[in-house]
């Protein structure tokens, strides 16, 4: 499995971790590329989804990625949260809820996003 891609468990549930805390813009692309391996190998409307963005870089390509990975895992997940997205580019969030046609909860830390994702 990447090393930025993890399965985790919290308050016995699986959740998918996607940790592009710090990454280049590069690495990003690259980790983001990945995640529909993980994604499709589950069951429809079954993915828990936790996104780290906390300090990470992002270049043209990065966010186009980022966009056609979202409308193509989207019949597979249940939930999404966001975290530290304060260094995503003005209006990324926006864009990319309206190009996916999802919802993406944004969260403070971790924490709050594994709490908001377990519940119910």
């Amino acid at each position: 499995m990447n090393k930025c891609i993890n399965v985790i468990e919290y308050r016995g549930k699986q959740l998918l971790l996607v940790d592009l805390s710090g990454c280049s813009a590069d690495n990003v692309e690259q980790i983001v590329r990945a995640v529909p391996d993980y994604v499709t190998a589950q069951p429809f409307g079954s993915v828990l989804v936790l996104a780290d963005f906390t300090g990470a870089s992002f270049d043209e390509e990065a966010v186009r990625t980022i966009k056609e990975a979202a409308v193509f895992n989207k019949p597979y997940v249940k939930k999404s949260a966001w975290v530290g997205i304060a260094s995503l580019p003005l209006g990324f969030k926006d864009d990319i809820k309206k190009f996916s046609r999802r919802e993406f909860h944004t969260f403070i830390d971790r924490q709050e996003a594994l709490d908001w994702l377990t519940k119910d």
